[in-house]
Parts: structure tokens; C-alpha cells; sequence
């Protein structure tokens, strides 16, 4: 078990805590989701109530290993100085750890915030450089990583950091590793999986544990009309793998072997294109004609995926059934959230765009966890080591 915050004596402490700020914002730089900041203040608060100085550092975008206004945290800055309804200290320095930064770290008192700026604006912040590890280190006396999300990358400020420095995870970490490690290793049964997305490339590894693992497995969105096609059914112009479909029989098999339900959807909703207005009707899986594509599960599809999840004791979603992004394909990923909001058991929605659907649909609050991390909650449930959790200190 890795240590988490309390194992850690930080009264009167300069703590450096990595979060996960990379938050959406519109053209003018306003924030329209900041679920990932609010998640972050519980260590934040405790930090505080503990009498530490808190020194924070996120990576924002892509700003290429270079100072960029259009990624500066100041923004950020100003969001949580709102939400603890306290004065932030911001280090707008380019170089991240140079004088700015230095002198703003040593002048802070305990009880005090300083937020440093993008961590990706050094180059060698991705290639976990040493020298700048040692430099963010050498800010404080203690690290906490609570970024959850980029805890499956081994950067500077995630990983390496943690080699100079007593470490701890965060609350936020220490909560998505508790609830998605109880659904992985010890699950109330029946524990269903339900999995979408363009690809099946992109959730082999994750198909492959869970089949260990869960009772029933759902497949929608596009990867499912590859694994349809290895099924014998014409998917029209639908996505297709062509090179993943003996995967995909074997992963059915495998399924059966077992003692997994496998379920794929059993119509779609098919368009002449790829585009928002499209024109659009609901087939069966085997009447999809030759020059239109799938874009959405079917209603038959989503009341075989309600009914699956209904008395489910553990629900773990990672995925959308459809081209979200367009109103006339959302549907089917609408109303498995919907179905997923009505179930008593465990429902733990695996980040990306299932989080951005429950949070958009306003039942973020009747799910049990939502977790923060897209990338790094897939490699999770991958069975994957993240480098950013695996590196800190053992209790």
C-alpha cells in the first residue's frame, strides 16, 4: 500500500503537490468544466488545515516544452483562489522553477498557496529529465501527487520528482485507486462492463483483463462493428478494423470459455454520412444496407444494455455507444447513462467522454465515482503499473 496523506508529517511544511489542472476552456479563456480543480481542493483543504504551505503544479495543454501565454495557468490561478475563497500566490515564470518561482516558494508561509506555472513549458518536463526533477523538488520538502490523470506518464513533475523528495499520494489518488482497485480485485456480483469508442485497438488490454474478471460485457460504439463483422453481419460503411477482426472472434471466444455474456448491439442507428445532419433510420444488425454506416446503438440495443445493468452490483463504463458529439447519435450513450443513474449497486465511469456525458446530463451525482483520468483510468483497468502511483512510498 502506497502512503497517502496522513502518513506524512507536513505541519509547517513547504508540500509540492502535482494536480491535474488541464481543464477545457472556451475561446476567451474561461473555464467550462472544472471538475478536475474541485476534485483536487480535499488535499488542498487538508494541507491547509494543517498548517503547510502548498506549492501546486499542473501541466496545461500542449504547449510543446515551450512558455505560451494561450496555456498559462493564470487562469487556473484565479479559479482557485474563488473556489477556497483565498488569495493565490501565482509564479507566472517561464522557466517554471527559475528566480520568479525560487523566490515565491522560499517567501511562502505556512498556510499559504502558490501555484507554479505550466509545467510543460520546459521540454523536459515529458522526458522526465532529472535535472528538472530536482529543481521542482528543491521548491519543497515533501511531494504529493494527486494528479491521477497523468499518473500513467512518467514525467518530471509525476514521477521523477518523487525520487527527491518524501512522497504520498493525494486524496484523489488514494480515492480512484480504492474504488476502481475494490471493482477490479473484490467486485459485488454481478459485475457488468460496459465498453465503447472508436476503436477495439485502443481497449484490448482492457477487454482482456475484464474478461477475467466481469459477469457480462457490453460492446457499443464503434468497435463494435468489428466485432459484428467477425460475427458474420454486413456493417456497411460502418468503422471497421479490418486487421483486428480474428481478435475479435477470439476475444468472443474466449468470452464463452469463460462463462462471460458477451453482448453487441443488437440494431443501429446508420447514416448515408458522417456528418450532423446526416439522414439517419434505426436497422437491424443484419439490415445494414451497403452504403451507410452505424453511429449509435438502436433502442433495442439500449433496453438489452438497461435490462443487463438493471440488478448489476458493480457497473464500470468506459466509453460512448455512439458519435456523441452529434445530437442525432447520442442517444444510445444518453440512456445508458440514464440507465447507469438508476442503478443501486457500484457505477464507476471510467473518465474521457463517459465522464464528460454523465457530467453534461446531470447525473454525475448519482454515479459513485467518476474518475478524473481518461488515459490512466483505461490503463487501470488495463492491469497496468502507473508510474506516477508506483514510484511513491510504501507505507
Amino acid at each position: 500500500m502506497k502512503k497517502t496523506l496522513k502518513d506524512l508529517n507536513v505541519k509547517g511544511k513547504k508540500v509540492l503537490v502535482r494536480c491535474d489542472f488541464n481543464v477545457p476552456q472556451d475561446k476567451e479563456g474561461n473555464i467550462t468544466d472544472d471538475r478536475r480543480i474541485r476534485e483536487a481542493l480535499p488535499t488542498i483543504t487538508y494541507l491547509l488545515e494543517e498548517n503547510a504551505a502548498v506549492i501546486l503544479m499542473s501541466h496545461l495543454g500542449r504547449p510543446k516544452g515551450e512558455a505560451n501565454p494561450k496555456y498559462s495557468l493564470l487562469p487556473i490561478a484565479k479559479h482557485i483562489s474563488n473556489l477556497l475563497n483565498k488569495e493565490i500566490t501565482f509564479a507566472d515564470d517561464p522557466l517554471v522553477t527559475g528566480a520568479t518561482a525560487k523566490e515565491k516558494a522560499a517567501a511562502l508561509a505556512p498556510g499559504e498557496v502558490l501555484l507554479l506555472q505550466n509545467v510543460r513549458y520546459r521540454k523536459e518536463e515529458e522526458k522526465n529529465d532529472k535535472g528538472f526533477s530536482k529543481e521542482m523538488a528543491e521548491l519543497g520538502d515533501v511531494y504529493v501527487n494527486d494528479a491521477f490523470g497523468t499518473s500513467h506518464r512518467a514525467h518530471s513533475s509525476t514521477a521523477g520528482v518523487a525520487e527527491f523528495l518524501p512522497s504520498a499520494m493525494g486524496y484523489l489518488i488514494e480515492k480512484e485507486v480504492r474504488i476502481m482497485g475494490k471493482a477490479l480485485e473484490n467486485p459485488e456480483r454481478p459485475f457488468v462492463a460496459i465498453l465503447g469508442g472508436a476503436k477495439v485497438s485502443d481497449k484490448i488490454g482492457v477487454i482482456e483483463n475484464l474478461l477475467e474478471k466481469v459477469d457480462t460485457l457490453l460492446i457499443g460504439g464503434g468497435m463494435a462493428y468489428t466485432f459484428l463483422k467477425a460475427q458474420g453481419y454486413e456493417i456497411g460503411k460502418s468503422l471497421l478494423e479490418e486487421d483486428k477482426l480474428e481478435l475479435a472472434k477470439s476475444l468472443v471466444e474466449k468470452a464463452k470459455a469463460k462463462g462471460v455474456q458477451l453482448m453487441l448491439p443488437v440494431d443501429t442507428v446508420v447514416a448515408k454520412e458522417f456528418a450532423a445532419d446526416a439522414e439517419h433510420k434505426t436497422v437491424a444488425i443484419n439490415e445494414i444496407p451497403s452504403e451507410w454506416m452505424g453511429l449509435d446503438i438502436g433502442p433495442e440495443s439500449v433496453k438489452a444494455f438497461e435490462a443487463a445493468v438493471k440488478n448489476a452490483k458493480t457497473v464500470i463504463w468506459n466509453g460512448p455507444m455512439g458519435v456523441f458529439e452529434m445530437p442525432a447519435f447520442a442517444v444510445g450513450t444518453k440512456e445508458v447513462a440514464r440507465a447507469l443513474s438508476e442503478v443501486k449497486g457500484t457505477t464507476i465511469i471510467g473518465g474521457g467522454d463517459s465522464a464528460a456525458a454523465v457530467e453534461q446530463l446531470g447525473f454525475a451525482d448519482k454515479m459513485t465515482h467518476i474518475s478524473t483520468g481518461g488515459g490512466a483510468s483505461l490503463e487501470y483497468l488495463e492491469g497496468k503499473i502507473l508510474p506516477g502511483i508506483d514510484v511513491l512510498e510504501n507505507r
